[in-house]
Parts: C-alpha cells; structure tokens; sequence
C-alpha cells in the first residue's frame, strides 16, 4: 500500500435508513452509543457525547498515539462554538436555483439546436451539472441542507430520483454503512468484493474474468468509470424491491418519470441513433466526473483488520480518509468532498463550512499525534490506482 503524503500536522447496518437520520442522529439520545454502531450518525448532533471510547489501532506512521474517544470532544466543542455545525439554508437555496436554472438553459438549448450532432458539445456542461445535482442530494442525505428529515428526503427524491434517474434510498442505505465503518471489508459496502476488489485476500478468490480484471484494475479504473453513470440508475431499480411498499411507490414513480421524461426529450428532438449516442455520451461522461470526486476519498488509505481491536469514532474517520488540497475550483469539482476528513467526522455540517473546520481538525489531529493525510488532486489518483495495483499483484 503507498505510503500517503501528510501534512506537517502528520504525527452500520441501517437498511434503508432515513437520510436525515442518516446525517444527524443524536448518539447520545441512544445512550452513548458509538455513532457507528448506530449507522453513521453524525456525532456532531450529540450534546458533548464521547462518540467513541475504545482505544486507536497502530497508525501509519507506526507510532500508537494515546487516543481515546474523549479526545473527540475538544473538537466537537470548538466546531459548535464557532458555528460550524448550524445549517446554511440561504447558500443551499442560492446553489439549489443556480444549478437548477443551468440545467433549464442547456436543455433549451439542446432543444433549439435541433437535430445536429452538435448537440454532443453540450453533454460535457450537462455532466457536470448532474455531478453537482448528485452533490445536492449527498448533502441532503446527510441533513446537511435542513434539519427536517421530510425536506431532506424531498430534497433528495427530486435531485436524485427524478433529475437524474438515481435511487436516494439506494444510495443514502449504501452511504449510511460506508460512513459508520469506512474501509472496513466487512461492512463497508464500497470496499466490499464487486467488479473492483480492495485486498489481496478478496482477490485470491477470484476466478476467470473476474481473475483478469483484477489483474488490470488499476489501468482499468478510469474506463471503467465511463459505465457508472448508467450502472447507477440500474442499482436503483433494483433496490425498489428491497423498499417498504409506500416508500418504493414514490421511489419508482420519480425513477419512470426520469426515464420517461429524459427519452421523450431527446427522441422528440434528435433521430433515434444520435438520441441514443448522446444519451450514452452524457451518461459515461457524468459517471467519470462523479468518480473523479469519489476516487480520491479513501482508496489506498487504512483499512481497519476486521479481527482486531475496533477503533474510535476519531481513528475510524482520520485515518480512513484523505484530503485533496485545492483552492476554490477544487472545492467546486470535487463538491467539497475534497474536506474528507472533515466531513467524515462531522456528516451534518454543510458544506461551506468544511473549509472552515479544517483548521481545527488538523490543529487537533497534530496535538494528539494522529497523523493527517493531505494530498495534491493528482498524487491522490496515483495513490488510489498504486492501491488497487498492488492488491492485484499476488495475480500477475
């Protein structure tokens, strides 16, 4: 595994979740329960609760800080007082009508240019306009827009299910588990075994094409990112029969208005092969950028041993996740992803603030002696892909 670039502060099963639940349970409410235990409640809606009092596992750098869960709290305490963890209606609302008033102009666009391959130049703006409506409904799941859990939901249901034909019931169940116990084989559904594995011992089970694949992941990665954008939309219908019968209606008409809207447009407009070129252009195009902001997160970084000592809120959330230093227009491609760490440790605070808490958390990182992974947007890719690479080897 490479060996990740830090800054010089370097020494849940929830099913079907609610997605504010998901970003903003009270852990304390729940006796103390460690967040993760509680389906990756965000401790940062706790009043002072210790989210976790176990001791830290060895670290990277192969010292073992003195860490318990209590060294969360100072932390917790400092972002509350300086106002970090209170919602940003207002920015959301002002996002929420840019990005919704972008779309509208690209699809009258689209509509006027007619029928003309031209309209392909238009699939790379309207990717990337999906990538921030999917950024919308991530902060949404995690109460990060409003407190409410109905508005967050609806929030969610219109940017997901039905501007971009993706489940968020789908998508806040696999979310939810991801963020309770990050890189963790076992219960991390994003490192469990699929099309991609993540460790050597997932990968000596692998037989015929799936033995190939591995074998080549890492050249394979980013290729592989171009049938996402579809590949999402399929993982959603099939959730719809794993969803309560009320809550799978409203799922499944939102997802058929998607596809019966978006295929009216473009066969209303286009011929039926440039209609289906485009659809498949967009598509590819919208799952690269997405994985592009994902990728960077936690690929390469600890993977907690399943069968050794479990590991404090802190420790499980710093030493999974890596940061990706960036000004302004990272902070815009990545949706603030880029503040990892920061948004790990506290779900529910909104997304402008994440730069602000930075500070803080790599302050209180360096006076425990926990080490804090920051890298540039590039060396986090090769990291990623010298991960799966290596993962890969025992086939080659």
């Amino acid at each position: 595994m490479p060996q990740a670039t830090a800054t010089t502060a370097d020494p849940a099963e929830a099913g079907g979740a609610d997605p504010a639940e998901a970003g903003g349970a009270d852990p304390a409410e729940a006796g103390g329960a460690d967040p993760a235990e509680a389906g990756g409640a965000d401790p940062a809606e706790a009043a002072g609760a210790d989210p976790a009092v176990e001791s830290s596992p060895d670290r990277r750098a192969g010292t073992r800080a003195e860490a318990t869960g209590s060294d969360f709290a100072p932390l917790l305490r400092a972002a509350r007082d300086q106002g970090l963890l209170e919602r940003r209606t207002d920015r959301y609302a002002l996002g929420i009508a840019a990005n919704l008033a972008a779309l509208g102009a690209l699809i009258t666009g689209f509509v006027l240019l007619g029928d003309t391959w031209w309209s392909l130049l238009l699939t790379l703006p309207l990717a990337v306009l999906w990538t921030r409506t999917a950024f919308v409904a991530h902060d949404a799941g995690h109460a990060q827009i409003s407190a409410d859990r109905r508005t967050s939901r609806v929030i969610g249901l219109v940017h997901a299910n039905l501007l971009l034909g993706m489940n968020e019931a789908w998508w806040n169940d696999k979310h939810v588990r991801h963020h309770a116990n990050p890189n963790h084989v076992d219960k991390d559904p994003d490192v469990g075994v699929g099309a991609l594995v993540w460790t050597q011992k997932q990968a000596e089970k692998r037989e015929g094409f799936a033995r190939w694949l591995t074998r080549n992941q890492a050249r394979l990665f980013f290729p592989m990112l171009l049938l996402e954008g579809i590949a999402l939309k399929i993982y959603g219908f099939q959730f719809l029969r794993r969803q309560p019968l009320r809550e799978r209606a409203v799922s499944a008409l939102l997802l058929t208005a998607h596809v019966a809207l978006y295929a009216t447009l473009l066969f209303s407009t286009l011929s039926p092969g440039k209609a289906i070129v485009f659809a498949l252009v967009l598509h590819a195009l919208f799952g690269l950028h997405l994985g592009l902001a994902f990728a960077p997160n936690h690929k390469g970084m600890e993977m907690p041993d399943p069968d050794g000592e479990r590991w404090g809120h802190l420790q499980r959330q710093v030493l999974t996740s890596r940061n990706v230093r960036g000004g302004v227009l990272t902070d815009w491609f990545l949706g603030g992803l880029n503040y990892q760490i920061e948004h790990h440790l506290f779900p529910s605070m909104p997304r402008p603030h994440l730069r602000l808490a930075q500070p803080l958390v790599r302050a209180h990182c360096a006076g425990i002696g926990m080490p804090y992974t920051e890298t540039g947007l590039i060396e986090s890719y090769r990291q990623a892909l010298a991960h799966m690479h290596d993962v890969g080897e025992p086939l080659r």
